[in-house]
């Protein structure tokens, strides 16, 4: 059984209006679909389930105006994060992706994350030859990077593959000015001149890196 993990990056045609208000604004620091449905008996409607990190009022306000949303529940878990649960249609432009999946014998293995720029990362199990049926099949508009492939051991996922792109960036930043070292030569405001952004959006950046490396780490590694 053989895993594939790709960042796939889609030009703006493609994009859904909620991926494009991810990339367009500041209001989404971070974003997973974590579980989803298509309903057989409706044609053309899905349900999802999305974990977000984000300011709540424009992220409402961005469902709001979106056509594609017959409706949702935002349950907020504190004042900067929040689960989504979302009906909506599903789009003609998702359907020309998604192609590429269609009469494989592939899992999808969630959670779906989304960086800043509304690229999206995914894994996904199957034979060698689907997984590279896969890729041939999609659209060439849309970029792909592999980040890694193998045998499928989710014990063993990539401890990087916990960050977004953003995340990975403020920790590699943090390094190079010495943030990390003991005692510590710089601080908050050295990251933040390194990657051309406030002090608090690198702070926060660093907070939520630490956080999740540490999560991954005890997950592994702790028994």
């Amino acid at each position: 059984m053989k895993s594939l993990s790709v960042e796939l990056s889609q030009p703006d045609w493609m994009l859904h209006p909620m991926q494009r208000f991810i990339r367009d604004g500041d209001a989404v620091r971070y974003e997973e679909l974590q579980a989803w449905n298509v309903d057989a008996r409706q044609d053309g409607l899905e349900y999802e389930l999305f974990y977000a990190e984000a300011d709540h009022e424009p992220y409402e306000e961005a469902l709001e105006s979106t056509e594609s949303i017959r409706w949702y529940d935002l349950t907020p878990i504190d004042d900067d994060s929040f689960y989504l649960y979302v009906c909506q249609e599903t789009r003609e432009e998702d359907v020309r992706w998604r192609e590429a999946f269609a009469a494989l014998d592939l899992v999808v293995v969630p959670p779906i994350t989304y960086d800043e720029s509304a690229d999206f990362g995914l894994t996904v199990v199957g034979t060698g030859e689907n997984l590279q049926a896969m890729l041939e099949g999609l659209p060439e508009s849309i970029d792909v990077t592999v980040r890694s492939i193998g045998e499928y051991d989710r014990r063993h996922a990539p401890i990087a593959d916990a960050l977004t792109d953003r995340q990975l960036e403020a920790v590699a930043a943090g390094v190079d000015v010495g943030y990390f070292e003991v005692s510590r030569e710089a601080g908050v405001a050295a990251v933040a001149r390194k990657l051309d952004c406030a002090s608090s959006t690198a702070s926060r950046l660093l907070q939520r890196a630490q956080a999740r490396l540490a999560r991954r780490l005890v997950a592994r590694y702790h028994r």
